[in-house]
């Protein structure tokens, strides 16, 4: 992952120089004596923010009267701090940039607790700042007193806890710096009120010093061109990529590294759009829900190249039996990350953008022609395409495909609109049924898993990408958990577009009830759908908030809806698509078990075994070292020599 650097400080002034050639210095002007809140607005202008989203209250009310005279920050009210939180997720996501969320202490605080845990999970840029209660008041249960520091602990790169009005612009500098660099992730900034309130100088921090944090950026030649050597031997290669592609800002060097090997690529749940979908070397999603060549790819693979990749259960399903043939290459900025649930042959901790050029030039420079070798490879994978080909079957209730729909979303609104989707079927289904070509398109909650995430996430992407169309997808019970940013958007001019996927149920789990409890429904029906109360009407809300609704409910009314949606652009438009509650998501891959069962659909596995060729992979087969005597290093060493670095 690439590191955006944090802003310089204000230039220091130069000695002057007098007419006769006589120098004199200019004596530096006093530091200005302003509010800790007001050194607050201060830093984030220096920083570059622009944006924030937050909710006022009584420990972080000193910062919201400097941010009434802001000239460069514009401050976003949100209807809760949770969907403060996801926006400041779905700006940094669709940007690139550090999102901001303010709060205040107590259950303001902890409301942002889901968003932070969000962050941390999908490694997403996120700067928190909450108000304490007085310094004196700290453990004495005042009123609105939780510690947030204590409570974030497990889930963000660092927290800040800060009682002194003049350690306020190195705390949020310093926060900007860990969020945006090495991994990135959510930081933390605590301040108690007192230091709001006090009168200092203000000084901007000349150096940051942060002892014991040193993001990993420079790579380790000889693991590079262990690498590239690997690749070059390798008969059934796979680019397994990850969502570090996209936060490092590498598709580029990835589609060069891609063109150059020959290799087919697979692109996880939260890579989509980090390599196009129209390029003929891109398998899919792997994964619970991915495409069968993807799946079967990786199964079958004798190298495995990931990239910003963690080897997550969902990716993997039983570690023990995951690609059972392959070597491993596993190239991450976190050296957390790497041997954590397979270990490497060749691990290479660093930023992937520089990694991947770098391993592109070395594999330029072996000389190495893959094409050939790879060419039963491709027949192979070529047959399962035309075998397994990603599609559904249409309803027979005679209610919409939710499948057709997504897809007619993203056909209809092209390559250049921002997806955020909420989690469930409905995620599933913008993961495969959407063509994704450029990254920053998709955004989800793929770790946490959060319910709630679209339409703030899309609201903040919004805010960040202001020209492009920007869609929620959603399903019924996500869209009931943060709907209420709706009057965020549409009182702020922010107009996004919301599908909400209505199948009057909690439709994944329902999914799980149908195949794992014997079609018992404890508990999933949620009455917004056809047939049913309709409690609430989306229509109904969407208008009481001041937006566009509209309901779909045959199939020849769903490009005319989405037309009218991209065609509205004075508010936020939420159309309330009536789909079946029978539809499911495949392929699938049971959890816990090893992908070889990966089911096309219900009761359709591929028969893989029989196809499968021989792996012809010597377990005792060790890499030779290249000419000049370099070989590769361990996991362990990998790891010591980058942190010495």
């Amino acid at each position: 992952m690439s590191s955006p650097t944090t802003p310089s400080p204000s230039p220091v002034r130069a000695p002057a120089r007098a007419a006769g050639g006589e120098q004199h210095t200019t004596r530096a002007p006093e530091p200005e004596l302003i509010t800790g809140a007001e050194a607050v607005v201060r830093t984030l202008e220096l920083l570059g923010v622009t944006d924030v989203f937050g909710l006022p209250g009584g420990a972080i009310l000193p910062v919201y009267d400097p941010l009434l005279s802001a000239e460069t920050l514009r401050h976003i009210l949100v209807r809760h701090e949770q969907g403060a939180g996801h926006a400041a997720e779905g700006y940094a996501a669709a940007s690139g940039r550090v999102g901001v969320a303010i709060a205040t202490s107590g259950p303001g605080a902890t409301n942002l607790v889901t968003a932070i845990a969000d962050a941390y999970m999908d490694s997403v840029p996120l700067l928190a700042i909450t108000g304490q209660v007085f310094s004196t008041l700290m453990g004495t249960d005042a009123f609105q007193e939780a510690d947030i520091v204590g409570i974030t602990m497990p889930i963000t790169k660092h927290s800040f806890l800060v009682k002194q009005a003049a350690d306020i612009p190195l705390a949020i500098a310093s926060a900007y710096h860990i969020a945006s660099t090495g991994r990135p992730g959510p930081v933390l900034v605590d301040i108690t009120k007192d230091a709001q309130q006090e009168v200092v100088p203000f000084v901007w921090p000349v150096k940051l010093d942060l002892p014991g944090y040193r993001p990993i950026a420079k790579v380790h030649g000889k693991q590079v061109q262990a690498a590239a050597q690997l690749l070059a031997r390798a008969k059934r290669p796979v680019l397994y990529v990850g969502g570090g592609v996209v936060r490092a800002h590498a598709d580029a060097e990835l589609l060069e590294v891609a063109d150059l090997t020959g290799a087919p690529v697979v692109t996880t749940l939260m890579a989509r759009g980090a390599f196009p979908d129209s390029h003929p070397s891109n398998l899919g999603m792997p994964g619970m829900h991915g495409t069968v060549p993807a799946v079967l790819a990786l199964q079958e693979a004798d190298l495995l190249v990931a990239v910003g990749a963690r080897f997550d259960d969902r990716v993997t399903g039983k570690a023990s039996l995951f690609a059972p043939d392959a070597k491993v290459v596993h190239i991450d900025i976190d050296p957390a990350e790497i041997g954590k649930i397979r270990t490497a042959e060749v691990p290479i901790v660093g930023d992937a953008k520089e990694v991947l050029g770098d391993l592109a030039t070395a594999f330029r420079e072996l000389g190495a022609q893959p094409a050939q070798p790879y060419a039963a490879w491709w027949d192979r994978i070529r047959s399962l395409q035309e075998q397994y080909p990603l599609g559904y079957t249409p309803t027979s209730d005679g209610l919409l495909s939710p499948q057709h729909v997504i897809t007619r979303i993203g056909e209809l609104s092209g390559p250049e609109a921002v997806y955020a989707s909420g989690v469930g079927q409905h995620q599933m289904w913008a993961a495969q049924f959407i063509r994704y070509e450029r990254p920053n398109a998709w955004l989800n909650s793929g770790g946490a898993g959060t319910m709630g995430y679209a339409v703030p996430a899309a609201m903040g992407a919004k805010v960040a990408q202001p020209d492009r169309v920007v869609w929620a997808i959603d399903g019924d019970g996500c869209f009931q958990m943060t709907n209420q940013e709706l009057a965020t958007c549409v009182i702020n001019d922010i107009p996004i577009k919301v599908a909400v996927i209505n199948n009057s149920s909690l439709g994944m789990v329902r999914q799980w009830q149908t195949l794992f409890y014997d079609g018992r429904y404890s508990n999933t029906h949620l009455n917004t759908g056809a047939g049913s109360a309709r409690v609430p009407d989306f229509v109904k809300l969407a208008d009481a908030y001041g937006a566009l609704g509209i309901r779909v409910e045959r199939e020849d009314q769903v490009d005319d809806a989405i037309r009218l949606a991209l065609e509205t652009n004075d508010r936020p438009v939420v159309i309330d698509f009536v789909v079946s509650a029978d539809a499911m998501v495949w392929p699938m891959v049971p959890q816990g078990v090893s992908n070889s069962g990966v089911q096309y659909a219900r009761d359709h596995a591929p028969s893989w075994d029989d196809e499968a060729p021989e792996s012809g992979v010597d377990p005792d087969f060790v890499l030779p070292a290249p000419e000049g005597g370099v070989e590769p290093v361990s996991e362990a060493d990998a790891i010591a020599e980058a942190e010495e670095r």
